[in-house]
Formats: C-alpha cells, structure tokens, sequence
C-alpha cells in the first residue's frame, strides 16, 4: 500500500489532485478535518457542496479528527483532507490555544500516533495537507505556533510517505525522490 502527501497552497489544486490520484477506484473513503457544515457561514457552506459535488456518489464521507481510527479499520483507500484543519481540530477541542505548551505536546503525540498508522496502513492513503512558511510570519504566539506545528506535522507526514507532490498553480511537481532535509 501507499501513501502520498499532497501539499501546496490554499486554492492550488491539492484536493482535486489528491481525488484524482484515486480517481479509478469505484469506492474511497473521504475523510474530511474541517469543521462540519451548520449552515453559519454560507461561504464555508459553499466550499463544502463543491468538494461533494466533485466526489463520485460511491465514495464515503467521513468527518472525524479521529484519522487513526480510520486508517486502523480501512478496507478501502483513504482521502485526507486536510492536516491543517486536523491540527486546528485536535487543538480546538483541547482547548488549548492559550497552553501552546499543552498543546504542543497533543499535536506532538497525535503526530506520532499518525505517523505510525500510516506505516502500518493496509490501505492506500492520501493525505492533503497545506505548505506553510512561504509568506510572512504570523504576527500571534498562536498563529506562530500554528504555522510551526503544522511545518513539522508535514515534515513528519512526509518522512513516512512513500510519494509527496506539491501543487502550485494547479502544477503538480513530485518530490518524492528529492534530497530530505536533516
């Protein structure tokens, strides 16, 4: 089985690429990290119908932060979407955006429970994720914090992938045989 980390910036085509990555498969399990839809932000509700829209009816939807969980029952291959929006979940529901300590280290263990279902997986994963540290750096311990978690989660992710693309512009480059920085 394989893993592959997509990465790129907001509106670069991941999803999309990632979906066609599994495009041939009749049945894929979509696992979704944001924030499930209530009808209160109609732009974020709009974002969602069209990520549904573009998935075929014989794919099941998952909202969950639980992604061990998934990977560890699969039986099908497995979208991720997306490991920004997973920290974000894992730290919200800690309620610990004023103990980055605290919440450093939740990040750190999930990280690391990830990792080692991913080695493990029995299923083909694909996993989105969004690259940080190409603009300014954030203002707010918070935002800092969030940026450098979300950097070593997709360095971590990485590590254990067999195939990493990064999507700019709605160009796909395969980084997977690049050079690993120590």
């Amino acid at each position: 089985m394989t893993v592959t980390l997509v990465t790129g910036g907001a509106r670069s085509g991941k999803s999309r690429h990632a979906e066609q990555l599994v495009g041939a498969t009749p049945s894929v399990t979509y696992v979704a990290t944001g924030q499930p839809d209530d009808g209160s932000d109609p732009e974020w509700s709009t974002r969602v119908a069209q990520h549904r829209a573009r998935r075929p009816a014989t794919w099941s939807s998952v909202e969950t932060l639980d992604l061990v969980g998934v990977l560890v029952t699969g039986s099908q291959p497995v979208i991720i979407d997306c490991l920004g929006t997973w920290l974000t979940g894992l730290v919200d529901r800690a309620g610990a955006w004023d103990e980055l300590d605290r919440a450093g280290a939740v990040v750190g263990e999930q990280t690391g429970a990830l990792c080692r279902a991913l080695h493990a997986a029995r299923v083909d994963v694909v996993l989105v994720t969004n690259e940080v540290g190409m603009a300014l750096v954030p203002q707010t311990p918070s935002g800092r914090f969030f940026q450098d978690q979300l950097g070593t989660l997709n360095a971590a992710v990485a590590a254990v992938a067999d195939h990493v693309h990064l999507v700019v512009a709605g160009r796909v480059l395969d980084l997977s045989n690049a050079p690993v920085v120590p």
